[in-house]
């Protein structure tokens, strides 16, 4: 572990698997080196962790925590009338500092609730956003939102793209991130109503703004960060992830057609187990959610040992590159950013120019 990163806090109790699934991922992260703080009643985690034969010389330990949030349960009701549920517990972890983030596999929506209720939006920022991490030909590049807000303001869109832009520097190491709002078309006349509000404010941020991207330039690596509302970004990611399934059936059903294919399959694969990892959901692990005082990772319900591991892994990079003032600062110029704007209405965003793949 690097020196002066606090333990992770992992929800033992969130997930469709829980707690056997968490316990195992926290104890393949803490084999390599990673300090966790398991989060849950401790007479069943400590249990768990005796049934998977933990090594009591791993760096992790146990937070006790007397209620779960059910997957089916309303967030609100949940955080107010259970104080001592998992997710709660561990987000105070952050809090306090003991923690230096927060990875659930829970119900989603009181993660996010939680995590306004306890840590507090960062600075300015309205709305906090998920990220995910999409599985482009090449870099890394960042949605957001992808499901915290369906409603939204040109202000939200803007501090996305603010935050997002932050994120993909300090955490992914990109040097001058490429930003672009997802529309219908490239052209500036395309759109709606709230994405030609916020590309006007944008166009003149102190970013990398492309202006519009459509749906089939999520994947080509020639952005890193696409900015969306919460529905579209949602409708979106969901899409993306049962193409690959059903690309992946597609692809076995035809090499186990005939001999020839099998063969062919034989000597591919190496390369389609490649292909399977960079398509595959639980390698990302969890989206961040942006625009807290502090590091929160929610991973997918249906997360295996692996997923866990990599959403730990996740919130260690974010907490490692500390970018929460850095995006509390940047979201603070969007409200300048849409005023000027408002300012000049001529103002459009630039049309992105078409790649050679693309023409």
């Amino acid at each position: 572990m690097a020196a002066g990163i606090a333990p992770v806090a992992v929800d033992a109790m969130g997930g469709d698997n829980a707690p056997a699934v968490v316990v195992q991922g926290s104890i393949d992260a803490a084999r390599k080196g990673r300090a966790i703080l398991l989060v849950g009643p401790e007479e069943r985690v400590r249990q768990e962790l005796q049934r998977q034969r933990a090594s009591w010389s791993l760096p992790i330990q146990v937070r006790h925590a007397a209620e779960a949030v059910g997957m089916g349960e309303h967030p609100g009701h949940a955080m107010r009338r259970k104080r001592d549920n998992s997710i709660r517990v561990g987000l105070e972890l952050v809090k306090s500092g003991e923690a230096s983030g927060f990875v659930s596999a829970g119900n989603s929506g009181a993660v996010m609730a939680g995590a306004i209720l306890v840590l507090g939006c960062a600075g300015a920022v309205q709305r906090p956003a998920i990220v995910s991490v999409l599985p482009a030909v090449k870099g890394s590049p960042l949605m957001l939102d992808v499901g915290a807000n369906v409603d939204c303001r040109p202000l939200h869109l803007v501090q996305f793209a603010l935050m997002g832009e932050v994120y993909s520097r300090r955490v992914f190491g990109v040097g001058r991130p490429r930003v672009a709002v997802l529309a219908n078309g490239t052209e500036p006349t395309k759109g709606t109503h709230l994405t030609r509000i916020a590309a006007a404010a944008l166009a003149q941020a102190p970013i990398r703004f492309q202006g519009y991207c459509e749906g089939r330039d999520l994947l080509t690596g020639e952005l890193d960060v696409v900015v969306t509302d919460g529905f579209t970004g949602n409708v979106a990611l969901k899409t993306m992830e049962g193409t690959a399934t059903a690309l992946g059936k597609y692809m076995r059903e035809a090499l186990r057609s005939n001999v020839p294919s099998k063969i062919g399959a034989m000597f591919a694969k190496t390369a389609l187990r490649a292909v399977k990892i960079r398509v595959d959901w639980r390698e990302v692990g969890g989206a961040p959610l942006v625009g807290v005082n502090g590091v929160v990772v929610i991973a997918h319900g249906a997360s295996d040992a692996r997923a866990i591991g990599n959403a730990i892994e996740r919130a260690r990079d974010a907490a490692r590159a500390d970018c929460t003032g850095h995006i509390a600062a940047a979201a603070a110029l969007a409200a300048d950013l849409l005023e000027a704007a408002d300012r000049e209405p001529k103002a459009t965003p630039p049309r992105r120019r078409r790649t050679p793949l693309e023409a």
